[in-house]
């Protein structure tokens, strides 16, 4: 057990001094008394609830199992909510605020009598951030998945969350349905709290965090309004005490070995693309050079074993993945491929975690010589489209677009594709390239999820539901097809995809790993020469901020001077 006088908030609170004795005095004023915390812990809870965020309005009564936990294991647990960041109601993009969120974490762990962190998220760039903020901060911390919620349900059928809203969408814009189904969908497609209950990026980013170890074994796939995710809440708070006797941090979980696991049984998953980006975020803050390589690596090792939604024909959802054993049980069927000698913040190995997690379905969690998708659920392709590499689901795709070639059509802004998609008379064919730029990191700003793009309104009449689609935006996890993402550079820094123009002919080889414009390097440069940088898209405050240290996406989109090379780690803060 950790010397409790040399516990953070003692340095607050313990000395006979003016200012420790002002402290108490506050922390008085809120009805506690000097024995509630004397010689503990202090654990923060750092809460994303919000009205404006229906995946984590459960949160507001799992606090209090998480404050039951700690005290039981006595220590002295303080709320401390944050920015929460819904991805459907947060506009331009969440991701724009990630790092915002990642900020207020770290900050608020540093300048507060912090011991140890419960970080309560979920919704897609919550999770991410917090830990990004908890990694930088380095105090013991464990994370807290919303769980997802139940199936969704409409006259009958089962409704997966994003991808059943686009594919209905789609009937709809094709006259496939009436106004009143489509209404039906809509209210019964969400029907409680957790987060989307497809492979989406919630989904892909609990399970990452899981199998980095930095949550409880099984605390991924948990449906948010099941009774064991009350019970896991309490157990977190029990673990973060004993991580802060123990002296456990972000640092002895978070190694090279665990996030080359959480990217394997990304893989395994049919993990959203979203999780490129936020996971090489998340390993360079601790310390890691993790890139694109290290995903395409292990895309060709692993194949995709959970049949969950958009990727393949599934009828399977997050609630069918853990009764049929969760994520311990997927972990287990690719053991072979993970290290199992990485520490968790259950204070066991990986190995000893699933050491006797089963399979209860074989269906929805394949067996590897029954996969879902052969290789693993991304691939990164490189050409002279995308010097520093861009990505593809291929997963969740129809097939025949693995390989494809055909006439680019070039979109500046959204408005313009999205009059040309609505468009009757449009001349665009299932064979044509359709292309959206300045959506990107700092083209947006904030890479939207812009990055499925609807199919053209006449094609859908005409039966058509797959298209090639490039762009520098991102996707839903939720989304599906034949969409080409993160092309890096991005076009408003001058990447290669500012120089595109409709008519050029554009080729994609997944096997091959390879995207190419068929125009010459001399035509290029030409073409360079006479680009003009759009203009920034803020003149102040954060979004300025922002734009001007924003990283692409290769590179995890973090901003610049939060990452660990640019210097020496913010020391304890002076109490005087």
């Amino acid at each position: 057990m950790a010397d409790l006088e040399k516990l953070r908030s003692q340095r607050w609170l313990a000395r006979q001094d003016f200012r420790s004795y002002m402290h108490g005095s506050r922390i008085m004023q809120m009805g506690y008394d000097r024995k509630d915390w004397e010689g503990k812990p202090v654990i923060a809870i750092l809460n994303s609830w919000s009205e404006f965020n229906p995946c984590h309005m459960h949160f507001r009564q799992r606090v209090d199992d998480v404050k039951r936990g700690v005290l039981q294991t006595g220590g002295f647990p303080l709320e401390m909510p944050t920015i929460s960041l819904n991805d459907s109601l947060v506009k331009p993009s969440a991701l724009l605020y990630r790092n915002m969120l990642a900020m207020e974490v770290e900050e608020m762990i540093r300048c507060y009598p912090v011991d140890g962190v419960v970080l309560m998220g979920g919704c897609d760039k919550t999770g991410p951030a917090m830990l990004l903020g908890a990694t930088s901060a380095g105090v013991p911390a464990i994370f807290l998945p919303a769980g997802p919620m139940l199936r969704g349900n409409s006259r009958g059928k089962t409704l997966g969350s994003g991808s059943d809203g686009f594919k209905y969408w789609d009937d709809r814009r094709a006259g496939l349905i009436t106004e009143e189904q489509w209404g039906g969908i809509m209210s019964g497609i969400a029907r409680g709290p957790g987060t989307c209950m497809t492979m989406g990026t919630a989904s892909t980013m609990a399970a990452i965090a899981e199998a980095l170890g930095m949550a409880l074994p099984g605390a991924s796939s948990i449906p948010a309004v099941d009774a064991n995710h009350e019970r896991m809440s309490a157990e977190a708070g029990r673990r973060i005490v004993e991580m802060v006797h123990g002296d456990v941090r972000p640092a002895t979980i978070q190694t090279r070995q665990a996030f080359l696991n959480a990217i394997t049984v990304a893989m395994a998953m049919g993990c959203s693309t979203n999780a490129i980006v936020h996971v090489i975020a998340q390993a360079r803050r601790a310390g890691h050079a993790i890139g694109l390589e290290e995903f395409d690596r292990i895309s060709r090792e692993v194949p995709v074993i959970a049949n969950i939604r958009p990727n393949g024909t599934s009828a399977y959802l997050m609630e069918d993945f853990y009764y049929a054993g969760g994520l311990p049980g997927l972990m287990k069927r690719v053991e072979h491929h993970l290290h199992l000698d990485q520490m968790t913040v259950s204070g066991k190995t990986l190995g000893e975690n699933i050491a006797g997690a089963q399979v209860y379905n074989d269906d929805v969690i394949r067996a590897l010589d029954n996969p879902v998708y052969a290789e693993g659920s991304l691939a990164v392709l490189r050409g002279n489209l995308a010097p520093d590499g861009c990505v593809i689901k291929p997963s969740a795709m129809d097939s025949k677009f693995l390989q494809h070639r055909g006439p680019a059509v070039v979109f500046d802004d959204y408005p313009s594709l999205k009059k040309e998609l609505d468009n009757e008379e449009t001349t665009l064919t299932a064979d044509h390239v359709i292309v959206l730029r300045n959506a990107g990191p700092k083209g947006a700003p904030g890479m939207p999820e812009w990055g499925m793009i609807p199919i053209p309104t006449k094609l859908l009449r005409q039966g058509v539901r797959d298209m090639l689609r490039i762009s520098d935006a991102r996707m839903s996890g939720t989304s599906y097809g034949a969409c080409v993402l993160h092309v890096a550079p991005e076009s408003h820094v001058g990447g290669n995809l500012a120089l595109l123009r409709t008519g050029d002919m554009v080729s994609v080889d997944v096997a091959s790993r390879s995207i190419a414009v068929e125009v010459s390097d001399e035509e290029l440069a030409r073409r360079r020469a006479q680009w003009v940088a759009p203009p920034p898209r803020f003149e102040r405050g954060y979004g300025r901020m922002f734009i001007e240290h924003i990283l692409q996406a290769d590179q995890g989109c973090d901003l610049d001077f939060l990452l660990t090379a640019e210097g020496s780690p913010a020391g304890e803060p002076d109490i005087y």
